[in-house]
């Protein structure tokens, strides 16, 4: 499943589309991809990129923040709006056009919190609902053959150094392929990645226990050794597991 949540900026002043990229840039499900600082360019832009979400200013010359809006929910994937302006006056207009959240500049950083909150549930939910049960097996190279194993059967993956080891049922593989590579090919199979260096498969968590500066150790079913959770990870990871 993908676990990041593409995201368009939109703001006609660039201070302003800086500091909210800043502060997003603390969430790691949320991924810039595009900024645009016009109604017009919003609405081309998001054709473009395919923005989950667009954090859109109101006031903006020409087309304003509400008209792209409208403009962006008549598109085959429309995003999420969230509003981001100096404005309250506009901010029951803005529910009209299906806006998740509605943001007051200067940003308060819990109000952030929250939006980004809402965000995630409403996003990991529809993925959930849109996704069909993946095919196919996960072709790795190791010691010059290819192999071929079953996404169900892998545990967890974890790269040391640069060597990238897989935990199965029935034994660890060892390859050169890239952790990164590996997320993306298994991101509609329940893979999460936990760490920078951990990969793992959601189907086998067992328990997840507080350690300490606000990270987390993961439990895996049919595992003794426990994994570390990034406490950057640990809201997205939650968020996941959670009903």
């Amino acid at each position: 499943m993908e676990t990041s949540i593409r995201t368009l900026i939109v703001d006609d002043e660039p201070y302003s589309r800086d500091e909210l990229k800043h502060i997003l840039g603390n969430f790691p499900t949320i991924k810039i991809v595009g900024e645009a600082e016009s109604g017009e360019s919003a609405v081309l832009s998001a054709i473009h990129l395919q923005p989950d979400v667009v954090f859109l200013d109101v006031e903006m010359p020409k087309m304003n923040g509400m008209k792209a809006a409208k403009a962006l929910l008549e598109l085959k994937k429309a995003p999420l709006v969230v509003f981001a302006t100096a404005y309250p006056q506009f901010a029951a207009e803005a529910f009209r056009y299906n806006a998740i959240d509605y943001l007051l500049k200067p940003y308060d950083e819990e109000q952030i919190q929250e939006t980004i909150n809402r965000i995630e549930k409403n996003f990991f939910s529809h993925v959930e609902q849109d996704i069909a049960k993946p095919q196919g097996k996960l072709a790795l190279e190791v010691d010059g053959e290819i192999i071929y194993l079953e996404p169900k059967e892998i545990l967890y993956i974890v790269r040391d150094d640069k060597v990238t080891k897989l935990i199965t049922k029935s034994g660890e593989f060892e390859a050169k392929t890239p952790l990164k590579d590996l997320e993306s090919r298994l991101q509609n199979f329940g893979f999460f990645r936990i760490h920078k260096s951990f990969l793992v498969n959601l189907e086998y968590v067992n328990r997840l226990s507080p350690w300490f500066n606000g990270a987390y150790q993961l439990e895996l079913e049919g595992r003794k050794e426990t994994l570390s959770v990034s406490r950057n990870y640990v809201k997205a990871l939650r968020l996941r597991l959670e009903i």
